[in-house]
């Protein structure tokens, strides 16, 4: 396996309290599978927080409990994956500690390693390979047998890095949950400043 076990994020990394937090401290770090023996990483550069606590845009809102989000509730560490629309596979880092079902969805990586692969797995030749959450977990080769997966051993791990300027983090309200009524306002969307690959509303 191609990855040094101690550059790993570790649970402690996930487990902390503050959703938010951990949201940004992900920016910059690298996301990696290893599918079929194949590799592939990505820069983590857009994210999204969600609280199962409080907040209406969370699948896990209000102690909501279903045989897809009961990952959510696992200790911080593991992937929730889940099916959007029917199609696209979303990957989300589950947070905090056990019972919380606090996540944070990886919206866009900057790749890095792997790019012919993800070619391949999308049947294109378009550059913008990872530009959002749907395209970038068929381009990993992320999908919804793989959430409850612990994320420090393959097939999908995540790799620590330089932490990001506060400076170079910009705040918005996330991406498609107008349903959240007042919660869809809040500013917990996270990317890197000026980076290419950062989806588009």
């Amino acid at each position: 396996m191609q990855k040094d076990s101690l550059n790993i994020l570790t649970n402690g990394f996930y487990q902390r309290s503050n959703v938010l937090e951990v949201a940004k401290d992900l920016l910059g770090k690298v996301l990696c599978t290893e599918i079929d023996g194949l590799l592939c990483k990505g820069k983590i550069v857009e994210v999204e927080a969600y609280s199962g606590t409080n907040d209406k845009a969370c699948h896990a809102h209000n102690g909501r409990r279903t045989a897809r989000t009961e990952v959510m509730y696992a200790p911080g560490g593991c992937a929730y994956i889940y099916l959007c629309y029917g199609i696209h596979h979303l990957f989300n880092v589950v947070t905090n500690t056990e019972g919380k079902a606090d996540a944070v969805l990886i919206r866009a990586l900057e790749p890095m390693v792997g790019q012919g692969t993800m070619r391949k797995r999308l049947s294109s030749n378009n550059n913008k390979l990872t530009n959002g959450p749907g395209i970038l977990s068929k381009s990993m080769g992320i999908k919804t047998k793989q959430t409850g997966s612990l994320l420090y051993r393959a097939p999908i791990w995540i790799e620590d890095s330089e932490p990001i300027a506060n400076e170079w983090i910009t705040e918005s309200t996330r991406i498609g949950v107008e349903y959240a009524e007042e919660d869809a306002q809040l500013p917990w969307r996270f990317y890197i400043k000026g980076n290419l690959w950062v989806s588009r509303k």
